[in-house]
C-alpha cells in the first residue's frame, strides 16, 4: 500500500469555497486500489501552510505528495511546472500578511521544478479528454509559497518523493472565463495523477 499525501487550501479573499478543497474532499471518500490517501486542509496563511504540510510528511512519510490550490481564470487543470522563490501578494492572506518582492526563504534557490512526471500525467489526462496543460507560473500567493517551501524541505532535509503542485479552474458562477472542465473531470484528473506516479513507482521497486 503506497500513502499519498493530497494538501488543499481553505477558502479566501471572501469566499465560501475553494475548489481545490472540494476536488481534496471528494477523492478522500474514494478507493484507489494500492493507495491510502491522507487529505490535508491548509490555511491560507503565510508560513503557516508549509509548517503544517512539511510536519504531516515527517509524521506520515508519503510516497507521493500531491499540492492542490484553485486559480481564477484558468480554464483547464494546470500542473505547476516550477516554484520560485517570491512572494508579491496581490491581496492579504487569510492572517493579513500581504509581502511585496519578498524571498521566501533568504538565500534559497531561485525555483524548484516539480518532480512530478508531467508530460506523462499530461498524457493519462489526455486519453481521459481532461482539458490540461503544464503551467510556467504558480503566482505568487500562497500557492506558490508552499510549492516553494516544500520543495525546499525535500530538496534539503526531506525524504526523496515526488512532489508537485496543480491548479484546479476557480468552478464559480459567473466566471469571467467560463472553464472548460468540470468538477468530476477535476476529481479524475487528480485520481489518474495518483494513478500514474503509484505505477511508476511500484515498478521500480
Amino acid at each position: 500500500m503506497k500513502k499519498v499525501l493530497l494538501s488543499a487550501f481553505e477558502p479566501f479573499g471572501g469566499d465560501a469555497t475553494n475548489t481545490s478543497l472540494q476536488v481534496a474532499e471528494a477523492l478522500r471518500n474514494e478507493q484507489i486500489p494500492g493507495v491510502q490517501l491522507q487529505m490535508v486542509e491548509l490555511p491560507v496563511v503565510r508560513f503557516e501552510a508549509p509548517k503544517q504540510l512539511i510536519r504531516v510528511i515527517q509524521e506520515e512519510r508519503p510516497d507521493l505528495v500531491v499540492m492542490l490550490g484553485e486559480a481564477g481564470g484558468r480554464r483547464g487543470i494546470s500542473p505547476e511546472r516550477v516554484a520560485i522563490n517570491l512572494d508579491d501578494y496581490p491581496i492579504p492572506d487569510n492572517g493579513g500578511f500581504q509581502p511585496c518582492d519578498e524571498a521566501i526563504v533568504s538565500g534559497g534557490p531561485v525555483g524548484y521544478f516539480s518532480t512530478l512526471p508531467l508530460r506523462a500525467i499530461l498524457g493519462r489526462w489526455k486519453d481521459a479528454m481532461i482539458p490540461a496543460e503544464i503551467s510556467n507560473t504558480a503566482g505568487l500567493y500562497l500557492c506558490n509559497h508552499l510549492f516553494y517551501q516544500v520543495m525546499h524541505y525535500l530538496a534539503t532535509q526531506g525524504p526523496s518523493v515526488p512532489a508537485g503542485f496543480v491548479h484546479v479552474p476557480r468552478l464559480r458562477e459567473g466566471e469571467v472565463k467560463e472553464p472548460t472542465v468540470g468538477f468530476d473531470q477535476c476529481v479524475d484528473a487528480i485520481r489518474l495523477l495518483v494513478e500514474e506516479v503509484i505505477e511508476r513507482r511500484s515498478a521500480w521497486v
